[in-house]
Parts: structure tokens; C-alpha cells; sequence
């Protein structure tokens, strides 16, 4: 389904006159549907909600509690009612010769409340918590080094695409080649079978022209299976299944260009680097953060009362502040500090010596790429001659001024030229993906 579609893609934009090539249309269908991808976007998804919830730690938060105490027995207190106010009251009744005040009991009242509810809203809010503020800026990076690290990714996925594509490619060439010798063999071999009927020539020619009809054969098949396994790699980096057909673009024999100025110093990895080295200092605004108080405000409001009574005096409120100051907490954050310092030394040593190694992959890519170029300009060369010659001597041997060993020399010769042009050809456009990646100069639509 997904081959089809894109058939159909690339046959309208070829209609349209659109330039874009089949293997960039290739590159868009794999950066949407490779699996690994489709990981890192779920990665960054989760981040980025990981953010927000970062960022809702800011805000009140605000609960609903309720309790309700059924109690008996325990500790309690013990409130000497009657010892003080039982004297009083007997002067009292003599004075006014009455019983107008009674005598009272000592009240010994629960600790645990018995029958008692208690029903508010609870609010809380951080009003000073940097521990907050520097969680929330090391998450916001950590999104960043994530989005990082799938351009990494995909700028190494191209990389392969590309490589495997040209392989493809240079497997198909090999097809042809081997498909142009193995029916010139066996004209050959025609040729050679006629003039032996006629004893006109030994049968040492015709056991060899047969012998040649079935080493090309085998290497024609060799080069087939060759051909399908790199279809095969070159789908399973699409996501597709591993037998679809792949549309070339035609091959023109044009070679890619050396002269590429560097840029490495704008390669992901330097990015990624510098935005670990970005958290790390957070981390270190973190740990020494934790030495300064933490301020935060709550406020209850609601109803409690004993036996579910609800009455305006049963209305309460209570708010206040709360402070928290670490003073003393064994040096821990001290030495969290001294080993953040060691870690962001580190970091600034790591990103002087990947600059460094980027640069040399570059260098190293761009040298390959040019001796790759010679080596096809070389074979191109070696190409031509052999045809003229493959050309001279059929025709000495069809006039019969050459012998069949010197025919078979020459056709070898021409084989062989023209799969070394073929494979130095895309070599130098393997190259030149090995040299785009290290130079990081692909532009993402």
C-alpha cells in the first residue's frame, strides 16, 4: 500500500515537472514512517507534557478533605470544676437562703474528639521554591536535547537511505553489464559451436566458450541476489515490506562535487553537547539553591462540629505561611556541588575534543570522496579503451587474424572495465553521503 502510494506521488509530481528527485521523495517517506522515529516523537511527546506538568507546580493546589472521629476511652483531661466552684456556690445558696446554684461534678473530658467532623477546602501554594524553578528550566532542555538527538538520527537514517539507494543502484548496473556479456558469450558460444561443425576450429575453443557462458551466468545470478538483498535493506529503512519495487531515477554517469566548504561546527552533536553543558549549569543553580528557604502559603475553609451540627458557629477558617531553611545537612549539598563542577569540566573537554574528531571526519570524508572521484575518472578511461580494443579485436577475429583466447581477453577486459566504472561511480556517490553527514549539510524540509 505505502509503494503504491508513492508510485502514484512521484508519478504526479513527474507529470507536474516538479524536479525533486525519487530517491528525496524516498528520504520523505522514510523520515514519516521509520519506527524509530515514530519512538523519539512519542519521546518528545512525553516531555513536552512532562513540561507542562512542570509548569503546573506553580499554580494553588486545591483538595476537598473530610474526617469523621467516633471515640471512647484513652487519655484525657481532667478539669476540677466542682473543687473550684462548689465552695463558691454553697456561700452563695447560704447568703441568698436558696439552692438556687447546684452542686457540680469534676469533668474529665476525651482527648480524641467522640462524634466529631470536620469538612474543608485546602489550599496550598509555593510562594518561594527555586528547586521548582531550576526542575522546570532542566526539563525545558531536556525536550530541546531530546528534539537533539532525533536530528541526529535522522541526519544518520539519510545517511543510510542514501547509501543503500545507490547501492541499489550499483547492483542494477551490475545486472546489466553481466546481462550485455552473457549474450555476447553466448553469440559466442553459437559462433564457436558453427565453426567446430565445420572443423574450422579446435574443440579447446568451444569447451571454453561454454565454460564462459556459465561463469557469467553464475555471476549474472550472483549479482540478481546481490541486487535483491539490497532492495531488501534499502525497504526495511522505509518501513515497507522487503520485496516492494523501487523506482530509480535514471542514471546519468554525473558525479557529485568535492568542493564543499566545512560545517562542522553547526553538527548536532557540538548542539547536543552544549545543551547537556546548558542542564548541567541548572543543576548547579539547583543543588545551590537548596541552601536557600522555601516559602509556601495554605489556607483551610470549612465546618466542624460534634454531631454533624451545621450552624454559623460551626464556620472556620485558618490560613498562614509556612517556611522551610535548611541549615545543617552534613555538606551533602557541597559536595553535590564539587562533583556538578567536575561534570561540567568535563562536558567543556568532551565538546573541545568532538569539534576535533568532527573536523577530522570531515576531512577524512572529503579526501575519500576526491580519491573515490579519480578512481572513476580512472576507470571511465580504462572503460573506453577497452571498448575500442574489445571492438578491434572482434573484428580481428571475425576476419580470423585473431585467436579466440585474445577475443575472450579483450571481452573480459571489457566486462571488467565496465564494472569497475559502475562501481567506482556510486563508491564516489557513497562517498559523497559519508562526506554529507559529516558535514551535516542536508536540509530537512
Amino acid at each position: 500500500m505505502i509503494n503504491k502510494t508513492l508510485t502514484l506521488v512521484l508519478a504526479l509530481l513527474g507529470y507536474l515537472g516538479y524536479s525533486q528527485s525519487k530517491l528525496d521523495g524516498y528520504i520523505e517517506v522514510a523520515l514519516k514512517n521509520n519506527e524509530v522515529i515514530k519512538q523519539h516523537n512519542f519521546d518528545i511527546n512525553k516531555s513536552m507534557w512532562a513540561l507542562k506538568e512542570a509548569r503546573s507546580l506553580f499554580y494553588p493546589t486545591v483538595s476537598l478533605n473530610g474526617s469523621y472521629t467516633k471515640a471512647e476511652g484513652g487519655r484525657t483531661i481532667d478539669i476540677p470544676i466542682g473543687d473550684m466552684l462548689n465552695p463558691v456556690y454553697n456561700t452563695l445558696n447560704q447568703i441568698t437562703n436558696s439552692n438556687a446554684f447546684p452542686t457540680l461534678e469534676n469533668q474529665s473530658v476525651l482527648i480524641n474528639p467522640d462524634n466529631f467532623y470536620d469538612a474543608k477546602i485546602h489550599t496550598t501554594m509555593p510562594l518561594l521554591n527555586f528547586e521548582i524553578i531550576y526542575n522546570k528550566r532542566i526539563i525545558t532542555q531536556q525536550t530541546t536535547l531530546q528534539k537533539i538527538e532525533l536530528e541526529i538520527y535522522q541526519r544518520e537514517l539519510v545517511k543510510d537511505i542514501k547509501i543503500a539507494y545507490y547501492k541499489y543502484l550499483q547492483s542494477l548496473e551490475g545486472i546489466k553489464i553481466y546481462e550485455d556479456a552473457l549474450a555476447l558469450v553466448k553469440e559466442n558460444q553459437r559462433v564457436n559451436h558453427s565453426l567446430f561443425k565445420n572443423d574450422k576450429i579446435n574443440r579447446t575453443a568451444v569447451l571454453r566458450s561454454d565454460n564462459e557462458v556459465i561463469r557469467i551466468a553464475a555471476n549474472l545470478e550472483t549479482a540478481k541476489q546481490v541486487s535483491n538483498n539490497a532492495r531488501a535493506y534499502f525497504n526495511f529503512l522505509l518501513n515497507q515490506k522487503l520485496d516492494t519495487q523501487i523506482i530509480v531515477d535514471e542514471n546519468k554517469d554525473n558525479v557529485p562535487d568535492a568542493l564543499v566548504e566545512e560545517n562542522t561546527q553547526n553538527r548536532e552533536e557540538i548542539k547536543k553537547l552544549e545543551q547537556v553543558k546548558e542542564i548541567n549549569d541548572n543543576v548547579s543553580k539547583l543543588t545551590k539553591s537548596r541552601w536557600f528557604p522555601t516559602l509556601s502559603g495554605f489556607a483551610d475553609f470549612g465546618f466542624q462540629d460534634f454531631d454533624f451540627e451545621v450552624n454559623k458557629d460551626s464556620r472556620y477558617y485558618f490560613a498562614g505561611l509556612s517556611l522551610e531553611w535548611n541549615i545543617f545537612s552534613g555538606n551533602k549539598n557541597k559536595y553535590k556541588l564539587k562533583q556538578v563542577e567536575q561534570e561540567t569540566k568535563k562536558i567543556s573537554s568532551q565538546i573541545d575534543h568532538v569539534k576535533q574528531q568532527l573536523l577530522l571526519q570531515f576531512q577524512i570524508s572529503q579526501n575519500n570522496l576526491k580519491s573515490a572521484l579519480e578512481q572513476f575518472h580512472a576507470d571511465k578511461n580504462q572503460k573506453e579503451s577497452a571498448k575500442k580494443y574489445n571492438a578491434d579485436i572482434t573484428k580481428l577475429y571475425k576476419e580470423g587474424q585473431a585467436i579466440y583466447i585474445e577475443l575472450l581477453d579483450a571481452q573480459n577486459q571489457w566486462v571488467n572495465a565496465q564494472l569497475n566504472a559502475n562501481i567506482s561511480l556510486y563508491n564516489s556517490w557513497i562517498a559523497f553521503a559519508e562526506m554529507e553527514r559529516a558535514n551535516a549539510t542536508f536540509t530537512f524540509k
